[in-house]
């Protein structure tokens, strides 16, 4: 069974076209994050410093959050071309956030737009994305159905 993100880019995707995952995050992948960055703020690590900055508990690292993105960008085969983060609230560990992606601009040539809101399980806005980049055209969305068709053997979410 294909992803059904990927599903429908090859079917084409268009402007409003919206797409919703959510997931949690552990303090395990925020420190296997902060290794594969050199990201060591205390504000992830130490308690301490947690308290003199006013949070609750330590927190992930906002792009740890904001990579979300990436699943529908896999999915779909959309080529990054910018992206623009405005994190508004600390998310800690074990938090559920539901990313919803809205695709808001389509050109011909397959450069597009899109707009990402994060929210956790309160229903809290903690960040916020624009996107550019390059959705797939017809004869690499035709690519994607041959790699479905042969059972998707590259993506762990199929």
């Amino acid at each position: 069974m294909p992803n059904l993100i990927r599903q429908r880019a090859i079917e084409g995707l268009k402007v409003n076209d919206s797409f919703k995952y959510s997931r949690t995050f552990t303090q395990k992948e925020t420190e296997y994050f902060g290794d594969i960055t050199r990201d060591y703020n205390p504000v992830h690590y130490d308690s301490r410093w947690v308290e003199a900055k006013g949070f609750k508990g330590l927190i992930c690292h906002g792009l740890i959050v904001g990579s979300m993105i990436c699943e529908f960008g896999g999915q779909v085969g959309w080529l990054a071309t910018g992206m623009n983060f405005k994190f508004i609230k600390p998310v800690y560990f074990g938090d559920t956030i539901t990313c919803t992606i809205t695709i808001t601009k389509i050109e011909d040539s397959g450069r597009s737009e899109a707009e990402a809101i994060f929210t956790n399980e309160t229903n809290d806005h903690v960040c916020y994305a624009y996107l550019t980049g390059r959705l797939p055209l017809d004869h690499e969305r035709k690519i994607l159905k041959l790699m479905v068709e042969e059972g998707d053997p590259t993506n762990k979410l199929a």
